[in-house]
């Protein structure tokens, strides 16, 4: 039986976050919390890194919900809302929700990298890297 209550809390230091987990083009994801990393069953937690000028692959989150919160830059959020293409323009201190499934991409007009904290409801980095689904406007 496992005592809940005298459960150690796990400390990971931003020095020490992962690289190894599902990468998509264009940006480089690095894992925090995970089941792999601390034993987490319910949450994935880590950082996603966009350089300057750059947009990533579109890909979506599988059957997860993801929050995300912008820490440095001002990436912009693409999806399709039907047939139009919708653009989610950030700043530090925002927050933004993917629902499962909602193939999107990021991507980074600006002359910083862009950094953001991720939250999943998965112990995992669910990634699944999509074909390119529309062109990104310039």
């Amino acid at each position: 039986m496992t005592d809940h209550w005298h459960a150690p809390l796990r400390h990971v230091k931003g020095s020490e976050l992962s690289g190894d987990t599902r990468q998509t083009s264009g940006m480089t994801r690095l894992e925090a919390i995970s089941g792999k990393t601390v034993g987490s069953s319910k949450v994935w937690m880590g950082q996603t890194h966009v350089a300057p000028a750059t947009s990533s692959g579109d890909h979506h989150h599988g059957e997860t919900e993801t929050a995300i919160y912008v820490v440095s830059g001002h990436p912009v959020f693409v999806f399709a809302e039907g047939e139009r293409e919708v653009r989610l323009e950030t700043s530090p201190g925002d927050y933004v929700f993917v629902p499962p499934f909602v193939p999107h991409r990021e991507e980074n007009p600006g002359a910083e990298e862009a950094v953001v904290v991720i939250a999943r409801s998965s112990q995992e980095g669910v990634v699944v890297n999509l074909p390119s689904l529309w062109a990104p406007v310039d």
